[in-house]
């Protein structure tokens, strides 16, 4: 193995691990929603929105950390995001109140998980391997956070019914702590991108929103964000409102997270040999087929365990597409800037489908009208990504020829 293969590899294995702890605590909210509401009498918009706000402060707060990784190196953004995730999940086993919920899982958290999640870390991992082999790369990275989702959802349902969910949150404050000495794995050089020009912040973020495509695979991601942030928040509570057991919202959750590996695997490798956006188009297609079978067919145990399957095969494999794109047009050069940015679109809807859910099941006792939204938007997304055209920016074919 070459230096750099090597180097290579360890960025590509703590990156891989930063994921993993993250995503996989993050994935484990919904768990969280019934105990608290009910300890304190909240309906369940409380918690919603306290999950919509930190999903918010998430995207808004990621491309500056996006910049912070491209300009300073992301070994530093990602300790100081492991800090105040850590901190964040402390906080919220304390918390009490609506307000000092929204401080706790909303703020802290959602600042925290902008330095130690996708933007920043596939920004490393895109300038650690070559590019005909960094959408595979990706797809690598972003499936070990699937990963995380599927192994650490039972131990943190099984964290909430040995210790109650405040002990719980304290030792998931623990784990999310971890990613601090795992952030010396990465050794990002900042502007490590091979021969594309110099190129400042301002004019990055110029040449990006002045590009159609740019706006496309945003307004795509921005319902990638609803529908996974919906289902992953209130899908628990939705399965137990028809009378299935706790643990089956636990175990499909957890199926998105094992299926999603393949999933998002799969996607990078196809990333390497077919048009991104087109693939980007058909996922989200298939997405509103799911959601709609799902919710016309009878529910039962199995139904839910199928749809967990289908959905994760679908999931977060938007993810190493939508972002291996990005530094296709663009470059590497900015890609945690960019990345941050088109995932803040991703947030607002994010935040849309956590709340929305909530809200509505408050008004009117049902999830069927944000399900259906969530089909009608899957359709809007595949047409969104059709028309892109995965082609380099003009000032990156010039460098090249």
């Amino acid at each position: 193995m070459t230096s750099a293969w090597r180097k290579a590899f360890w960025i590509l294995l703590g990156s891989s691990l930063v994921l993993f702890l993250s995503l996989g605590v993050r994935h484990g909210f919904g768990l969280f929603l019934s105990p608290m509401s009910m300890e304190f009498g909240w309906g369940r918009g409380v918690f919603a929105f306290a999950m919509a706000l930190q999903n918010l402060v998430w995207g808004l707060t990621q491309p500056v950390a996006g910049a912070l990784a491209d300009r300073c190196g992301a070994r530093r953004t990602i300790v100081a995001g492991g800090l105040l995730y850590a901190v964040g999940l402390v906080l919220m086993a304390w918390a009490d109140s609506p307000w000092s919920l929204s401080l706790s899982a909303g703020l802290l958290i959602g600042i925290g998980l902008s330095g130690t999640s996708f933007s920043v870390v596939l920004g490393v991992v895109g300038r650690a391997v070559p590019p005909e082999q960094r959408s595979m790369a990706m797809g690598i990275a972003a499936a070990a956070g699937s990963f995380g989702q599927f192994a650490m959802l039972p131990g943190s349902l099984g964290l909430i019914q040995w210790l109650g969910w405040s002990a719980a949150l304290v030792v998931l404050g623990l784990l999310a702590a971890l990613i601090v000495p795992l952030a010396a794995m990465i050794r990002d050089r900042p502007h490590a991108s091979g021969n594309e020009p110099e190129q400042s912040l301002g004019e990055a973020l110029r040449e990006a929103c002045g590009h159609p495509g740019f706006w496309l695979l945003g307004l795509g991601f921005f319902v990638c964000g609803f529908q996974v942030v919906f289902i992953g928040i209130h899908l628990p509570a939705y399965l137990v409102d028809h009378n299935l057991p706790i643990m089956v919202g636990t175990t499909v959750l957890a199926l998105v997270g094992l299926f999603n590996v393949f999933g998002t695997c799969i996607a990078g490798w196809l990333g390497t040999r077919r048009s991104k956006p087109r693939l980007l188009s058909a996922l989200y297609l298939a997405r509103s087929v799911v959601i709609a079978l799902f919710i016309t067919v009878p529910l039962s145990v199995w139904t839910a365990y199928a749809f967990g399957i289908a959905m994760g095969l679908l999931w977060l494999s938007t993810v190493p597409l939508t972002n291996g794109a990005v530094a296709t047009m663009f470059g590497v050069r900015n890609l945690s800037m960019l990345g941050g940015l088109v995932f803040l679109l991703h947030q607002l809807g994010s935040f849309l489908g956590g709340w929305l859910g909530g809200y509505l099941y408050d008004r009117t006792g049902s999830y069927d009208l944000v399900w259906q939204i969530s089909i009608l938007l899957g359709v809007a997304a595949a047409a969104l990504n059709w028309p892109i055209r995965e082609r380099p920016v003009a000032r990156l074919l010039g460098a090249s020829a």
